[in-house]
């Protein structure tokens, strides 16, 4: 078993926040001293315009904002554009103590979280259909985003759009994102200078720290650099699963009248030791009961680890007035280090079988995107125009090795066996040590838009265009031919309305694709890395939005189509028929009484397969999609105990299937999370203390049947922090 995070890492990470720290505390005083003895200037106030860094405000109540960023749009008001987005605040993931993004989007009644495919990473699931971790972006720009499993803490916003996106995003890296995307907002340095550091304690014996520090600089504060270094160590509430994660993130801005650009450089480390995997049904006509909610049916030698480094420098200048030029360019590296293995069920009882699986894999990716932007008006309309081109290139190097499938180990769910590391068999392909190339992906577009603004600006009509290009190539890992190789163009429209009827009410409409590169099988089915063709969806919507000041609630209905991959009954990946989803989102946000605080709603879905093979599953539910998703959570603040806020969130999904032919039924499950924090100030600094608790109840359940396959819910964890400001 190779080593954890090593505890040189830690040290240097540790000296690294201790150095920022003392720099950033250090920086106003030299500042002051230098001042003291000039003479006072009067400096007029600096107009800054622009996209970068200039983000929407937080919304009544702190936990979401007032808009979000929406690709080549940029940063729009909710109200103002016609899709159902949503864009959790920092100050949400700080007061549940979120860890990973599926701990921010849990609050979302449109999504769920799984794990990936022979993985221990994160996969979403929005209206349905899968989000991969991979295709999360990064303030806007795909490619950079680290594998599997991002650190969130260097993040000021999590944003779930809902519903396709080819036009506005472009075709993610992954091959997936049809249903919705997230985009994350890294964290700028404020007017106000941020100490921040918590130290935190979480079942069964994880411990954690996180050291935020952000200043200003410059006569008129243009220069802004803000730095995060944060990690955790231990067991999680899962019997014998040890996870390890390190990052550094550091981010310097500069913010001028005409010119303005950002940097973001980072560092994350992360592992995952005996992690729990998910469970395969193989040839079984129904689905058992879960495990007890913390049993680990993983073997010991179980193991993921990954590092990532990836650097994001993004501009614009405005040429005039009403006219702004911007680029971004980013690159990131990884490696990737696991050892797989995933029980096949092969009765009720919980017997099962598992066969290694280790894979090492390497990833470079080089991203770039410019443009223009344009506002100018023509009589009684007003035009935003935005015209530009995006790059983007992937070259993943991989190789794996397997375990003799026909002598797999023999365990049980519910009682689990100590399993020895089986040896090496004959499925062998590349060296673990050098992977050899296995893809090339490369993803180019070219982009135009313009909003047109009317009726005393209460009238938005957006209209659009994408061409994308995307060229895939597979090669043979041990002779390196040419396997497949996709080089198709597709063209994105796009036309959406959005109709301000007064100043609280917003009614909406829009016609968009989706676009995916098409799947690639995964090593573990009888037809391995095999690449098909791209996905193209269509997507209807229309929906209503309510602002009532402090609090607000929208409603939308859509009906999105795309080709159904899934891994069959035989453990053949394929591509068998559509799936229509249709449904209804009913969401709410804010503060409708003074300290209290709602957030959620419920979505409901018609997931129907159509034109399958034969017919054979013609209006069968798709897999994975449950009928209706419920989630709600509420604070309080106690006006009986100052300082003291109380918070509850609950989840509901209900029944799905786990293939295609609805034999296999997944129960529906609930969650209940509580929780209490309470602030004050000790020595003139303001110290938070935070309790949450997940599954308080301690459910055992089935979380999800995503991809075909079993994901189990979490234990009962408790998570418990204290942070201070200076």
């Amino acid at each position: 078993m190779r080593e954890s995070i090593s505890a040189a890492d830690r040290i240097r990470l540790f000296l690294l926040a201790s150095a920022s720290a003392v720099a950033l505390a250090v920086a106003p005083a030299v500042a002051q001293e230098a001042a003291e003895g000039e003479e006072s200037i009067e400096l007029a106030p600096l107009e800054v315009r622009g996209e970068v860094d200039t983000l929407p405000a937080p919304y009544a109540g702190g936990q979401v904002a007032t808009g979000a960023r929406l690709g080549v749009l940029g940063n729009q008001d909710i109200m103002d554009v016609p899709f159902s987005v949503t864009s959790y605040t920092e100050e949400l993931i700080r007061n549940q103590q979120a860890e990973t993004i599926g701990d921010v989007v849990a609050n979302d009644p449109s999504v769920r979280t799984s794990y990936g495919f022979g993985i221990f990473g994160e996969q979403f699931v929005i209206r349905g259909f899968e989000l991969f971790s991979d295709d999360i972006a990064i303030d806007g720009v795909y490619g950079v985003t680290p594998r599997q499993l991002p650190g969130i803490e260097m993040f000021e916003r999590v944003e779930v759009l809902k519903g396709a996106s080819a036009f506005l995003n472009g075709v993610p890296p992954g091959g997936s994102g049809i249903g919705g995307s997230i985009n994350l907002v890294p964290k700028r340095a404020q007017d106000a200078p941020t100490r921040r550091v918590t130290a935190g304690y979480s079942m069964d014996s994880q411990v954690s720290g996180h050291a935020d520090m952000g200043q200003r600089f410059g006569v008129n504060k243009e220069w802004g650099v803000r730095l995060n270094v944060g990690g955790r160590t231990g067991e999680t509430a899962i019997d014998n699963e040890e996870r390890d994660y390190l990052l550094g993130a550091a981010a310097i801005d500069y913010r001028g009248e005409d010119f303005r650009f950002s940097l973001d450089a980072v560092h994350q480390k992360h592992r995952v030791d005996q992690g729990r995997p998910i469970v395969q049904l193989g040839g079984l006509t129904s689905v058992p009961d879960a495990p007890d909610s913390s049993t680990n049916y993983g073997a010991s030698w179980l193991y993921s680890e990954m590092e990532d480094s990836f650097v994001l420098l993004k501009g614009e200048y405005d040429l005039t007035d009403s006219l702004t030029a911007y680029a971004a360019a980013g690159i990131r590296e990884m490696r990737e280090d696991s050892d797989g293995g995933s029980p096949t069920l092969t009765a009720l009882n919980g017997n099962a079988t598992v066969v290694r699986g280790t894979v090492a894999r390497e990833d470079s990716v080089y991203t770039t995107q410019g443009g223009l932007r344009a506002d100018f008006v023509t009589g009684p309309v007003s035009h935003d125009l935005n015209a530009g081109a995006s790059l983007t290139s992937q070259r993943n190097r991989n190789a794996y090795e397997f375990s003799d499938f026909g002598a797999p180990l023999a365990t049980n769910i519910y009682n689990p066996a100590n399993l020895p590391r089986p040896a090496a068999g004959a499925f062998v392909e590349g060296s673990l040590d050098n992977p050899p190339l296995a893809e090339k992906v490369e993803l180019s577009s070219l982009y135009l838009s313009d909003t047109l603004s009317f009726l005393e600006d209460n009238v938005h009509l957006t209209l659009g265009v994408r061409d994308q290009r995307i060229h895939v190539r597979s090669y043979n890992r041990t002779t390196g031919a040419v396997n497949a190789n996709y080089d198709e163009s597709e063209t994105s429209p796009f036309a959406g309305v959005a109709v301000n009827v007064t100043d609280q009410v917003t009614v909406y409409a829009n016609m968009i694709e989706g676009l995916a590169q098409g799947p690639t099988s995964p090593a573990t089915v009888l037809n391995p890395n095999q690449t098909f063709p791209p996905f193209v969806s269509e997507q209807y919507e229309i929906g209503s939005k309510v602002d009532l000041g402090s609090f607000g609630f929208g409603v939308a209905l859509f009906q999105t189509e795309q080709p159904s991959a899934y891994t069959n009954a035989a453990n053949v990946f394929v591509v068998d028929g559509e799936q229509r989803n249709r449904g209804i989102e009913l969401n709410m946000f804010g503060e409708p009484a003074e300290g209290v605080r709602l957030l959620g709603g419920v979505t409901f879905l018609d997931a129907e397969l159509t034109s399958t093979a034969l017919g054979a599953n013609d209006g069968n539910t798709a897999v994975g999609v449950p009928d209706y998703l419920v989630n709600l959570t509420g604070e309080w603040d106690l006006p009986f105990l100052k300082g003291v806020t109380a918070t509850a969130r609950v989840l509901y999904t209900a029944e799905q299937y786990a293939n295609a032919a609805n034999t296999q039924e997944v129960p529906d499950w609930a969650r209940l999370d509580i929780g209490a924090r309470y602030t004050a100030e000790f020595g003139e600094r303001p110290v938070t203390f935070n309790l949450f608790v997940e599954n308080v109840t301690d459910e055992s359940y089935w979380a999800s049947a995503n991809g075909g396959y079993l994901t189990m819910g979490d234990p009962l964890t408790a998570k418990f922090s204290v942070s201070t400001e200076f």
